[in-house]
C-alpha cells in the first residue's frame, strides 16, 4: 500500500522544531525529521515540504503586541525560511539532496519558487522545501501548504503535528476527547475543529486534496503513515 502516493506534500509545524527547548530550532528534532524524510524519499516518493514559523515568530501574535500585521506576517515568512534552511541542511547532512524555494525572491538563499522548478527538483530526487508561505500577508502557512500541495499536484497532504490526529476536543485539555479515524472537510468546518484555518481547508476541499493529520514527533510515524498504517486522521 506504500506506493499509493507518488508525490506528497509534508506540512511541518514550526513549533515542533523547538523540541524541548521552548524556542528556536532543536538540532536533535531537525535531525530526527531529516532521517524520517530520507527514509521515505529513498523509496522513490517525490516529497515537497512546507514548514511553519511559529517557533521563531507569528504575525498574528505580533500584531496583538502592536506590530503592524503586514510586517508581522512578513517576519513570519522569514521565520519559515530560517526553518527551511535548517531542514535542508539536516537533509543534506544525512545524504538526502534538498532544495529550498522561496515565495518571494531571495536569491541566493533559495530559488524563487515556481511549480515547474519544484517539480523538476522532485523528479531529480531532491526534496523540494517551499518557504515563505504564500508570499502574502494574511495567509497562514497552512494555506501556503494547501496552495503548494495543489500546485505541485500532490496525492495527499501529510500534516505533522504534536498530536496523533483530530479529536472531538483538544486532547491536551479534555480527557474525554475522542479521535476520528476519518472525517470530512465539511464536518471539520461544522464542528469548528482547529485542524487548519478555513481558507486552507476550503482550498483542499475544492481541489480534492486529502489531508492526513498525524504525530510527526514520534520517530518512525512518517513511514507508518506512508505505508498506509491506520495512524492519524484522514480528512477527505
Amino acid at each position: 500500500m506504500g506506493q499509493k502516493y507518488k508525490r506528497i506534500l509534508l506540512k511541518l509545524s514550526g513549533e515542533s522544531l523547538m523540541g524541548a527547548q521552548g524556542y528556536g530550532i532543536d538540532a536533535q528534532r531537525v535531525n530526527d525529521y531529516a532521517e524520517q524524510i530520507k527514509e521515505i524519499a529513498q523509496s522513490g516518493v517525490e516529497i515537497g515540504i512546507v514548514i511553519g514559523g511559529g517557533n521563531i515568530f507569528r504575525g498574528l501574535s505580533g500584531a496583538a503586541k502592536g506590530v503592524d500585521r503586514v510586517k508581522g506576517d512578513q517576519m513570519g515568512m522569514l521565520a519559515t525560511v530560517i526553518n527551511s534552511l535548517a531542514l535542508s541542511s539536516a537533509l543534506e547532512t544525512v545524504g538526502q539532496p534538498a532544495q529550498v524555494f522561496t515565495a518571494i525572491n531571495m536569491f541566493p538563499i533559495g530559488e524563487h519558487y515556481s511549480k515547474w522548478k519544484a517539480i523538476d527538483a522532485m523528479k531529480a530526487g531532491k526534496v523540494a522545501i517551499m518557504a515563505g508561505g504564500t508570499g502574502n500577508p494574511f495567509f497562514t502557512t497552512d494555506t501556503g501548504s494547501s496552495l503548494r500541495g495543489i500546485e505541485i499536484e500532490a496525492d495527499v497532504m501529510l500534516k505533522g503535528t504534536r498530536v496523533d490526529g483530530i479529536y472531538t476536543a483538544d486532547p491536551e485539555k479534555d480527557p474525554t476527547a475522542t479521535k476520528f479515524d476519518k472525517i470530512s472537510y465539511d464536518e471539520v468546518y461544522t464542528r469548528g475543529l482547529k485542524v487548519m484555518d478555513l481558507t486552507a481547508t476550503a482550498m483542499c476541499k475544492e481541489n480534492k486534496l486529502p489531508i492526513i493529520v498525524f504525530d510527526m514527533d514520534t520517530k518512525g510515524n512518517l513511514k507508518k503513515v506512508f505505508d498506509g498504517e491506520p495512524i492519524g486522521t484522514l480528512v477527505y
